[in-house]
C-alpha cells in the first residue's frame, strides 16, 4: 500500500519543523525541503541546521533535500518524482524589515518560489491539498485605520465591529505593506487563483505571531522568541515606536500544525484563514516584558526608539470565528502564559554552557 506523503517546505523553520513532527506522529511519511536561507537572511543566529538534526532524531524515516524553491527545473522534477499527498508551504523570507535590503531575493523566494510550487502541484498532484503559510502583513497597515483607544499597557480597538479582531474580509488595498508584505500578498493571491482557476484544494493561512520553542528568534523575526532570549541573556531589546503598547496575537506552532492537519483531511478550494491566537492570546510588548520578568526573575533591559517600523501594525489580533465555523474540532490548546513558560525553558536549556 502506498504510504501517505507530506512535503514540507521550510522544514527547519518554526512552522515547518513543527508540522513535520506533527504529521509524522499522525502516520505521514515526511519529505522536507529547506536550503537554510535563514542563515543568509539573519546571519549565524538564524541558522537552522540544529533543527535538521532534531528532525532526523524525531522522525526516523525523515527525508531531507536542501533544494532551493527558486530552482524551478529541479523543483519540478522533485515534485514529479514524489507526487506528495499533501503540500505544506512554509518556506519564506520572513522579515518585514530585512526585505527592503534584499528586494530581489525576498520576491524570488516568497512570490516566485510559491509560483514554482503551485505549478508543480498543478502538473503532478492537483488533487493534493496545498497549504500556504501567508501572513497578516498582506493587510498592510490598513488595520491602523481602525479607531483605537490607549490603555495603560496597550492599544485596543475602539470600534465594536472589531470586537473579535480582524476577519478575512478586511481590505488588502490602499495601504503600506512593506516589500515583505507585498511579496507575500503576491504569493497569497497566486495560491487563491490556482485554487479557483484550476479547482485545486488550496488555502492561505494569514498568520499573526507564530511562535514556539522551535523558533530561531532574531531581532528582525520572531517576536516572543527573541524577546525571551534577550531577557535570559540580559541583552538589550529595542522597542520601535507606539510606546511599546503595540499588540499582537500569538499562536503556538502546535496549534498551527493542528489546524493544517484538519484542513488536509477535509480540504476546501481557495480558502483564506486568519490564523492567530485571537484576543485571548494577545499581548503588547510592555505586557510581554512583564510576563518574561515574572517567569525568569530577570529584569528586562530595553531601549525605546521613537520611529516605528514602516507598515507596522499598532494593534492586530485575528478573528478566529471563520476557522472555528469551518473546522469546529480545532481550538487553541496553548494559552499565552504556557507559551511564555515553554519558550523560556527552551532558551534556558539551549543557552546553558555545554560540558
Amino acid at each position: 500500500m502506498k504510504e501517505t506523503t507530506v512535503l514540507v517546505t521550510g522544514s527547519c523553520g518554526l512552522i515547518g519543523s513543527q508540522v513535520a513532527v506533527y504529521f509524522a506522529r499522525h502516520g505521514y511519511s515526511v519529505w522536507g525541503l529547506d536550503s537554510n536561507h535563514r542563515a543568509e537572511f539573519f546571519g549565524p543566529e538564524g541558522d537552522t541546521s540544529w533543527m535538521l538534526e532534531h528532525l532526523r532524531r524525531e522522525i526516523p524515516d525523515y527525508r531531507h533535500d536542501a533544494l532551493d524553491i527558486r530552482d524551478r527545473e529541479r523543483l519540478l522534477r522533485r515534485i514529479e518524482e514524489m507526487r506528495p499527498d499533501v503540500i505544506i508551504h512554509a518556506a519564506a523570507q520572513p522579515s518585514h524589515d530585512r526585505a527592503a535590503s534584499i528586494p530581489f531575493l525576498d520576491f524570488e523566494v516568497n512570490a516566485l518560489g510559491t509560483l514554482h510550487l503551485l505549478e508543480a502541484a498543478r502538473r503532478f498532484c492537483p488533487e493534493s491539498p496545498f497549504i500556504h503559510m501567508s501572513t497578516n502583513k498582506v493587510y498592510g497597515d490598513k488595520p491602523n485605520s481602525i479607531r483605537l483607544r490607549e490603555l495603560e499597557t496597550r492599544w485596543e480597538y475602539d470600534d465594536p465591529a472589531y470586537e473579535h479582531g480582524i476577519a478575512e474580509t478586511f481590505s488588502v488595498d490602499q495601504s503600506t505593506h512593506s516589500l515583505f508584505g507585498a511579496s507575500k500578498l503576491a504569493a497569497d493571491v497566486l495560491v487563491q487563483e490556482y485554487g479557483r482557476y484550476f479547482n485545486m484544494p488550496t488555502c492561505c493561512l494569514r498568520g499573526g505571531c507564530l511562535t514556539g520553542p522551535n523558533h530561531s528568534g532574531v531581532e528582525l523575526h520572531g517576536f516572543l522568541s527573541y524577546l525571551l532570549k534577550c531577557n535570559i541573556e540580559e541583552r538589550e531589546y529595542r522597542v520601535f515606536g507606539y510606546k511599546g503598547k503595540q499588540v499582537r496575537d500569538n499562536i503556538h506552532s502546535v496549534d498551527v500544525a493542528q489546524f493544517i492537519l484538519h484542513f488536509a483531511r477535509a480540504p476546501r478550494v481557495a480558502e483564506v484563514y486568519n490564523l492567530g491566537g485571537g484576543k485571548s492570546n494577545s499581548c503588547s510588548i510592555l505586557e510581554a516584558f512583564r510576563k518574561a520578568e515574572t517567569i525568569t526573575g530577570r529584569t528586562m533591559k530595553w531601549r525605546y526608539i521613537e520611529d516605528h517600523r514602516i507598515g507596522d501594525h499598532i494593534c492586530y489580533y485575528s478573528d478566529l470565528r471563520k476557522m472555528r465555523a469551518h473546522y469546529p474540532a480545532w481550538t487553541i490548546t496553548r494559552p499565552l502564559d504556557a507559551i511564555f513558560e515553554e519558550i523560556a525553558t527552551n532558551w534556558i536549556g539551549r543557552l546553558a554552557p555545554k560540558g
